[in-house]
């Protein structure tokens, strides 16, 4: 635990691609077994104990299971399949820094495998939906988040990209401090 400089305390837990922030709602990426990559979302009005359906479930699709019974299950908000070369989702966070107005609110994710980052609203009638924002070349290991709400991507071979929005957002690399 640590008090940010707001004053709050919260509690980060990091691990493979899920990213926990007491302070809100909770944006699982959760990596699928063979076909299918999903978000889970957890309110953060929630009791918590929610079923995310594994081992009947992969993404909204039934997997391996004898009965498909979704019964008490909490499906995901978005799902994407093993297409275009996607393997692997790299689970982000929604935005909420100053520099880019347009990406405000919006849950930035990305798949290790083709490098392509997406960014997914919910609608007004509480669906989701996910837009690509930009193809890259990298192998998207994790995301991460400054003290501004300002959004990172890291690169298995080390690199650390800062995500901006300029029209077309391009990304900025920057040093990794040791």
């Amino acid at each position: 635990m640590h008090a940010p400089r707001s004053g709050r305390t919260a509690c980060e837990i990091r691990g493979g691609s899920h990213s926990i922030r007491a302070t809100g709602d909770l944006f699982i990426g959760d990596v699928g077994q063979n076909l299918w990559e999903e978000v889970d979302v957890q309110s953060s009005t929630s009791a918590g104990g929610e079923n995310y359906g594994w081992r009947i479930m992969e993404g909204f699709h039934c997997y391996n299971a004898t009965t498909c019974d979704q019964t008490g299950l909490t499906l995901p908000v978005i799902e994407y399949g093993h297409t275009n070369g996607a393997c692997s989702i790299t689970g982000g966070y929604r935005y909420r820094g100053l520099r880019s107005s347009r990406l405000s609110g919006i849950y930035i994710y990305g798949d290790y495998c083709n490098g392509v980052i997406w960014g997914a609203t919910q609608q007004s009638d509480g669906t989701w939906t996910s837009q690509t924002l930009l193809s890259t070349r990298l192998n998207i290991t994790s995301f991460g988040e400054d003290q501004n709400g300002e959004l990172y991507a890291a690169d298995l071979n080390g690199a650390v990209y800062q995500l901006t929005d300029s029209g077309s957002p391009p990304l900025r690399r920057r040093a990794a401090r040791k």
